[in-house]
């Protein structure tokens, strides 16, 4: 089912993407608007390999959805795109308009069961604490034979620490504390309190073990197609794979 998405995951996507990361907070229109275009394809072409179905009148809810970069992107496609964030302030960080966004926490979606088509979280899940709290929530507002897409970022990865990498290799607090003191300002992904380690055996060990999903594919969302295997890798993947995709079908 990942057949469709993996033409487009090419080495020249996988740079370019890698090459956007570096503006996530001096440009974020700029990072934000490529990682939507990318999330759409993704989303996209895994609905197609999975249903032969396009987007069109399918209800998507963006789990962790921030200012609405994606909403634009999904709605193009004909999607009825709904984000979910806790927080207001960052609802409307970006001066973007939020019609139809949800206020509520990840860890208890404010949805009733198998409600919407595709349940979508983008690099989310590290900056909750209950993360598998919040992939059950995932699977349990999607309909059945609708798609869970879950994609993280894996501590020990290259940007697990986010900008407090590559320092987060000593420790999380540690890393948190030197860019207080190089920087006079505490970091925005603070470790302990909203950037938490979280890692592929995690993950794994989540989605193989729903009673009420069957897990479709697991592959590293920024790698290109011939680097996938090194998801099948232990050890490897832990370091090399920076940000992991667990696909599963509501049954």
């Amino acid at each position: 089912m990942t057949r469709i998405f993996a033409r487009r995951a090419t080495l020249r996507r996988s740079v370019g993407l890698l090459s956007d990361f570096r503006y996530e907070q001096s440009d974020p229109d700029r990072f934000y608007g490529a990682l939507a275009g990318d999330s759409l394809e993704l989303i996209e072409d895994l609905y197609a390999g999975t249903t032969g179905q396009s987007l069109d009148g399918r209800t998507v809810l963006d789990v962790g959805g921030g200012p609405g970069y994606f909403a634009d992107a999904f709605r193009g496609a004909g999607a009825r795109y709904v984000p979910v964030e806790p927080d207001p302030a960052e609802m409307h960080a970006a001066g973007l308009p939020s019609h139809g966004g949800i206020r509520g926490s990840g860890m208890a979606l404010p949805l009733r069961d198998d409600s919407v088509d595709i349940c979508f979280s983008s690099n989310v899940a590290e900056h909750v604490p209950e993360p598998w709290t919040m992939a059950d929530e995932m699977l349990r507002v999607t309909k059945p034979g609708g798609m869970v897409v879950l994609s993280y970022t894996l501590w020990w990865g290259p940007f697990g620490g986010h900008e407090t990498g590559p320092w987060h290799f000593l420790g999380g607090e540690y890393a948190a504390r030197r860019y207080a003191r190089k920087n006079g300002r505490e970091p925005k992904n603070r470790y302990g309190v909203s950037l938490f380690a979280i890692g592929a055996a995690d993950g794994l060990r989540w989605a193989k073990s729903q009673t009420g999903g069957d897990v479709l594919a697991a592959f590293p969302r920024y790698h290109p197609r011939w680097a996938w295997w090194m998801v099948r890798l232990p050890w490897l993947r832990e370091a090399l794979v920076s940000n992991l995709v667990l696909v599963l079908r509501k049954r």
